[in-house]
C-alpha cells in the first residue's frame, strides 16, 4: 500500500512537471504561472503546494527532469568508434536537444529565473550529463580543463546564436563539425609545439 501511494505521488509530480513544460513552451519559462498550471492539471492552486513548496521548487523539478531527458537522449546514441566522429555525433545530438525547445534551453543552460538555483540533487543530474560529455571530449583529445571550458563555450555560443538569431533554422549550428575540427586540430598543433 505504501509503495502505491508513493508511486501515485511520483506519477502526479511527473504529470505536473510535464504540464509545466507545455505551459512554458507556450508562455516562456519566465511566464510560467502556477494559477494556469493548477488549471491545466485540474487542481486548485494551493493544492500544488502539496507537491512543490514554491515556484522555485517546481523549476528545480523541471531542471532535473530536463537534464534527465538530455541524459536519456545521449544514452540512446550509438557513437562511432573513432573519437572525432563520436564527438561530432554527440555534439549534434546535444545541439538538437538544446535548440528544439527554447523554454527547456533557457532553464537548463541560462540563468534567467531570478532567485533560481538548482538544488544539490537536481544539479547532480546536470553534473552527470557533464561527466558523460567530458568523457567524450577526453576520448577525442580535449583533456586540459581550459580546453574543455573553451569547447563548452564554443558549443554554447553556437546554441545561443542559433536561438537568438535564427530559431528553428540552422544558420549557426550547421558549423558544429567545422568548429570541432578547428578546435581538435588546434589542440594537435599545440601539442606538437610542446
Amino acid at each position: 500500500m505504501i509503495g502505491s501511494v508513493a508511486q501515485r505521488r511520483e506519477a502526479k509530480v511527473a504529470s505536473i512537471v510535464a504540464a509545466a513544460w507545455e505551459l512554458a513552451r507556450t508562455h516562456g519559462i519566465g511566464g510560467l504561472s502556477l494559477h494556469a498550471l493548477a488549471r491545466e492539471v485540474g487542481v486548485r492552486q494551493p493544492s500544488l503546494y502539496a507537491y512543490f513548496d514554491s515556484k522555485l521548487a517546481l523549476y528545480d523539478a523541471m531542471f532535473a527532469d530536463g537534464n534527465r531527458q538530455l541524459i536519456d537522449r545521449v544514452d540512446a546514441l550509438r557513437l562511432p568508434s573513432e573519437p572525432r566522429k563520436a564527438m561530432k555525433a554527440y555534439m549534434h545530438t546535444f545541439i538538437d536537444f538544446a535548440t528544439e525547445d527554447q523554454a527547456r534551453q533557457a532553464l537548463l543552460f541560462q540563468r534567467i529565473i531570478p532567485g533560481f538555483e538548482p538544488s544539490e540533487e537536481s544539479y547532480a543530474v546536470a553534473q552527470e550529463f557533464m561527466a558523460r560529455s567530458v568523457a567524450v571530449m577526453n576520448a577525442a583529445g580535449i583533456v586540459d580543463q581550459d580546453d574543455i571550458d573553451c569547447f563548452i563555450a564554443i558549443i554554447g555560443g553556437l546554441v545561443e546564436r542559433q536561438q537568438a538569431n535564427d530559431p528553428g533554422g540552422t544558420r549557426w549550428i550547421r558549423h558544429v563539425d567545422q568548429m570541432i575540427d578547428m578546435f581538435l586540430d588546434d589542440i594537435k598543433r599545440r601539442r606538437r609545439r610542446q
